[in-house]
């Protein structure tokens, strides 16, 4: 039988290539201007190899394995069955389990820049739809939802999307550390692959996982909402 290629269950891995351009660096949707709080602890005297390490550590474990990476599998798949009103509520969920207003504005402004920018150049009715409900308010949408939502329209599977965000978020935040700290690019990059080797095991325990989205890292909050009262800033947040 051959597969439906309307249907994103069914249709041919042909996603590669999408998914790639979705995951580099030049997409535009201003991850670049945000640190999530990183600068602060850099301010702080948080500057070391080690200290890098540490804070991928806890994006890792507690940002990504117990919030936006469950939401990123729930998202996706309310999306493939155009579930809106479960999709609006993950994105509710994600805006209200994060207490930092800076947070919660970044991920609103490259959710939105990602759904646009996607749709202008991969467009798809389902994007569309999403694009009416973030008019009508029923959307913000947060960044783990429209990466989710812009997966689930090209055709990428569940578990490719979910891995491909961690890689997105853990990159966006060692270029911030690059812009922030003194640490070579080969270091950096040698954290970023020992962080990186943990994610499958971490995507997997996602997948048989049915706890509720949480996360707690009152640190790196905290971190997120003095950002703004520094004397110079680089980052937004």
């Amino acid at each position: 039988m051959n597969p439906d290629p309307s249907n994103p269950r069914t249709r041919e891995p042909s996603s590669l290539l999408p998914l790639l351009q979705l995951c580099d660096s030049l997409f535009p949707i201003g991850s670049f201007g945000y640190s999530d709080g990183l600068e602060t602890a850099a301010h702080q005297g948080a500057t070391s190899i080690d200290d890098l390490r540490a804070w991928l550590d806890v994006c890792l474990d507690e940002t990504f394995a117990r919030l936006e990476g469950p939401a990123v599998m729930r998202a996706w798949e309310a999306s493939v069955a155009a579930d809106w009103p479960a999709l609006a509520s993950i994105d509710g969920e994600l805006i209200a389990l994060r207490p930092s207003s800076s947070a919660r504005r970044s991920s609103r402004a490259m959710g939105l820049r990602l759904v646009t920018t996607w749709q202008a150049i991969h467009a798809s009715a389902h994007l569309e739809r999403l694009l009416q409900l973030v008019s009508a308010g029923s959307l913000a949408p947060t960044l783990p939802v429209a990466f989710a939502g812009a997966c689930a329209a090209s055709g990428i599977a569940r578990r490719e999307a979910i891995h491909s965000y961690a890689y997105t978020r853990l990159a966006a935040t060692v270029s911030a550390a690059m812009r922030l700290m003194p640490i070579g690019q080969t270091d950096a990059h040698r954290i970023l692959a020992g962080t990186l080797s943990r994610v499958p095991s971490r995507v997997s325990a996602i997948e048989r996982s049915t706890a509720p989205l949480e996360c707690f890292c009152p640190l790196m909050d905290i971190a997120a909402m003095t950002q703004q009262y520094l004397d110079s800033r680089l980052f937004r947040s």
